[in-house]
């Protein structure tokens, strides 16, 4: 019984011990510190503030064919739920249209020349187009607008008058399947997770392998050090969108109604501003479990700032800006508007030259922290 007890006291003398050891480590490392005090503010600061599923500041169109007094109250009636920004006129439906495939518009109002005749004879209709990529949005815009036609006053006095008849139509998914909307930016999502854990470690793993310095004294500039390392992983990026395309394509039958040629070139700004985010990561680091914790902390966000899981338009204003800054953003931007509205190249071009900004901007940064320094 002796020699039992002997045992188990040695046992958890050494567990403790070794978690001593472990304890003190943690306590002097202050990067990990202050991401285990940071994150949890971010996630409530996240899901207590920036996810909602209340549209906010939602564009829309307007083709108000009637241009009337009793147009101009349905559209004032809209207005006023506090939900939409003011509309953007156009001169035709085919205007209107154009806006909600590039994404400038969610909704569409049209109100026909006869709108203030049909009030006075009774049945007065107005049309609705919506954007159905984002099927929690559509639906819920869509509701607003139902709600707003019941409730406005056409001006007849007669208790049996009808009520305005408000026609909504659902383009690019007219059955506000979710899947559409998560499946168009799998491949987005797929390709932050690779980019930002694939070169987290770049750097700091050549300070930990003591070869950083001698990096540093070759005759390749901070630049052509970082490209050499970003190459292979962009290959490795293309592989992961054509498997995705193709995955969702044969098994759910989502195929890309857009431009492919597109596609591929606003995957490639994405997937380097990506890297270099991993990239600068790694810079800032110390130890590598420092650059890893850190990416996979900054996964979760740009998946929620980004709009890819939800969409940007139901965030508050603030949050909404401080997601522009997430190269995601952009891209999951890029590929709804090409796989599910059909776009081109030159539909998708702001994005497109945001995320190379974005890469040239996270260059400059890199190329700042791997100035070899004294110390």
């Amino acid at each position: 019984m002796s020699d039992t007890t002997s045992r188990s006291a040695r046992f958890f003398s050494n567990v403790l011990a070794v978690a001593y050891k472990e304890a003190t480590e943690l306590r002097h490392d202050q990067a990990f510190l202050g991401v285990v005090l940071v994150q949890p503010i971010v996630m409530l600061f996240l899901f207590g503030w920036a996810l909602s599923n209340e549209p906010a500041n939602v564009p829309w169109a307007l083709l108000d064919q009637s241009r009337t007094p009793a147009s101009r109250r349905f559209v004032e009636a809209v207005q006023s739920t506090g939900y939409f920004l003011p509309p953007t006129p156009v001169a035709s439906s085919a205007a209107g249209r154009a806006l909600l495939k590039r994404g400038q518009a969610v909704a569409f109002l049209t109100i026909p020349p006869e709108f203030r005749r049909a009030i006075e004879r009774g049945g007065p209709r107005v049309q609705v187009q919506l954007d159905g990529t984002d099927p929690i949005s559509a639906a819920r815009i869509g509701g607003y607008f139902s709600q707003i036609g019941a409730a406005f006053d056409t001006g007849r006095l007669a208790a049996d008058a009808p009520p305005l008849d408000l026609r909504q139509r659902f383009l690019f998914n007219p059955t506000l399947r979710d899947r559409d909307f998560f499946l168009a930016a799998l491949a987005g999502m797929l390709l932050t997770n690779l980019c930002l854990s694939a070169t987290s470690l770049s750097i700091v793993g050549e300070r930990e392998n003591g070869t950083y310095e001698h990096m540093l004294a070759s005759p390749t500039t901070a630049i052509e050090i970082v490209l050499g390392k970003l190459a292979p992983h962009v290959v490795v990026s293309y592989a992961v969108l054509f498997l995705a395309i193709l995955g969702t394509g044969l098994v759910f039958g989502i195929w890309p109604r857009g431009s492919l040629l597109a596609l591929c070139v606003v995957t490639l700004p994405f997937v380097l501003a990506s890297l270099s985010v991993g990239v600068f990561v790694s810079t800032l680091a110390s130890t590598s479990a420092q650059a890893v914790f850190v990416s996979v902390f900054f996964i979760l966000p740009s998946f929620v700032l980004s709009g890819a899981m939800i969409s940007y338009q139901l965030m508050p204003p603030g949050v909404r800006e401080i997601g522009a800054l997430v190269p995601l953003r952009w891209y999951q931007l890029a590929q709804r508007r090409i796989i599910e509205r059909g776009a081109d190249l030159g539909e998708i071009m702001v994005p497109l030259l945001v995320l190379c900004a974005m890469f040239g901007a996270m260059m400059l940064l890199i190329r700042w922290r791997m100035k070899p320094r004294l110390g």
